[in-house]
């Protein structure tokens, strides 16, 4: 039987905009009952730049030294230099159905349009158009229309998929589901990400070093969530450079002045430093972007790749730009294009979000190409979990085992466990997972950033670790 789900306000960045980061404090909680986000609890030293939508945050542990960001972030690059391995996380937000963006068309004896009369519809057409392509390494599946880029980019073995990816036993809430994703564990009361966990590793992150961890959204990405190292939030250096570029307000350039003399003066009390310390973090920050912005323009460096319109492909264009500048980043989070929460109305909803999502992943990963980056750039695209197989009207409800990709020239581009089939579903008659999310973890950790998996994921050893990096 269909179950049907109401989501309502479930997009955990709505609800934190409803409450109020406190320094200190940590993020607002997010409703009863549920594990609050990887972050919560840490300090948080912030400056929000109401101009143009824009705002950067510095969170870090009480024991930073502001005073050597500066200095930090130079001799980070220095050290990073051209060969550092950087992750990109994006996080197709809601649970995006992994049985339309792989559609199991082919599976005998016609299952798939059994379960979905309507849905299956569209993908038979897109099958007798030739405007779906079949996936290569299981020719029952065919790639979504809309993630055209996809397959091509799996054509040229630059794409790891991972068709029926999860954990045990499935929660389908989405706030616990991602939280796990995010921490890297089936754990509710953890409060670092797995990403932060990493970089909370001696020899790895730097205490100095603010942009190791770049989460390019309105808030820290739980995955990026510290103990010790500093990690930085910016809304978009693409509306950053709307206004700091030319300094043209009145307003503006003397508020920026006067927030790093703020930070330089003394303090009279601990709570007085630990503000003006804030100023004097933010500020540092702030002209590194400003300086990053200005020596784009000047030098003439435009990408010789053409990316699509629309925020989120603005902000992949940005971030190479930045890695192309060797700005020291490690780890780096975004958001995708739209909710893929589609209880109804999936098949437009999936198709729109889906092609501006591959899309500009597809310009990014020819950026990187062009710039000479690819080798060292890994994208992960992942969600909370895939929907039912059954389908509920216009939509489908919260399910198991979902999809998730490895995009680069590095990774293996071989599928990783297998597409289980229609007719053996689990109990809950949902999509039996076939690989699981941690360990994809671990030979992230192991393969591409050559540290020791058990180090970061609890229990490590009992996963398997799939070859994701050649």
């Amino acid at each position: 039987m269909a179950r049907s789900c109401s989501c309502n306000d479930f997009n955990r960045a709505a609800l934190l905009r409803r409450g109020a980061a406190v320094a200190g404090k940590g993020l607002p909680n997010i409703e009863p009952g549920m594990p609050m986000p990887a972050g919560t609890g840490l300090d948080r030293r912030t400056f929000l730049l109401a101009s143009a939508g824009a705002a950067l945050s510095v969170y870090g542990a009480s024991m930073l030294s502001p005073r050597h960001f500066e200095e930090g972030i130079a001799e980070a690059a220095g050290a990073s230099g051209p060969n550092q391995p950087v992750l990109v996380s994006i996080f197709m937000e809601g649970g995006w159905d992994a049985l339309s963006v792989l559609a199991p068309v082919g599976e005998e004896g016609n299952t798939y349009e059994t379960l979905r009369p309507k849905l299956s519809l569209e993908a038979k057409e897109a099958l007798e158009k030739g405007t779906g392509k079949t996936f290569v390494e299981d020719p029952r599946l065919m790639w979504h229309p809309s993630a055209a880029g996809l397959a091509e980019l799996h054509e040229e073995g630059k794409v790891t998929a991972f068709p029926a990816i999860g954990y045990e036993p499935q929660d389908e809430s989405h706030f616990t589901s991602r939280h796990y994703w995010e921490v890297g564990q089936l754990d509710t009361n953890a409060r670092t990400g797995w990403m932060g966990r990493y970089l909370d590793l001696p020899g790895v992150g730097e205490p100095n070093n603010p942009l190791q961890g770049l989460s390019l959204d309105y808030s820290l990405a739980p995955a990026l969530a510290t103990e010790k190292m500093p990690v930085a939030a910016v809304s978009s250096p693409a509306d950053y450079t709307m206004w700091a570029e030319g300094l043209g307000s009145p307003v503006i350039e003397p508020a920026l002045e006067a927030f790093g003399a703020l930070g330089a003066l003394s303090a009279p009390s601990p709570a007085y430093a630990q503000a003006r310390a804030a100023s004097y973090d933010t500020d540092l920050v702030l002209n590194k972007m400003a300086s990053f912005v200005k020596s784009e323009k000047e030098s003439g460096d435009k990408s010789a790749v053409t990316y699509p319109s629309g925020d989120f492909a603005e902000r992949l264009a940005v971030l190479a730009a930045m890695l192309h500048t060797e700005m020291p980043i490690k780890c780096a989070s975004l958001n995708a294009v739209g909710s893929y929460d589609t209880h109804s109305e999936e098949a437009g909803t999936l198709a729109t979000n889906l092609a501006q999502t591959v899309t500009a992943v597809v310009a990014f990963q020819r950026d990187l190409e062009a710039r000479g980056l690819d080798q060292r750039v890994l994208i992960q695209l992942w969600s909370e979990f895939g929907r039912r197989p059954r389908e509920n009207g216009s939509g489908t409800d919260h399910g198991a085992g979902g999809n998730a990709f490895l995009i680069g020239t590095r990774a293996s581009g071989k599928m990783v466990g297998e597409f289980p089939g229609l007719t053996n579903l689990d109990e809950n008659e949902n999509v039996v997972r076939t690989s699981d999310f941690r360990g994809m973890y671990c030979s992230l950790l192991e393969q591409w950033f050559q540290t020791p998996a058990g180090l970061v994921i609890p229990e490590a050893a009992s996963f398997e670790r799939p070859v994701l990096v050649k």
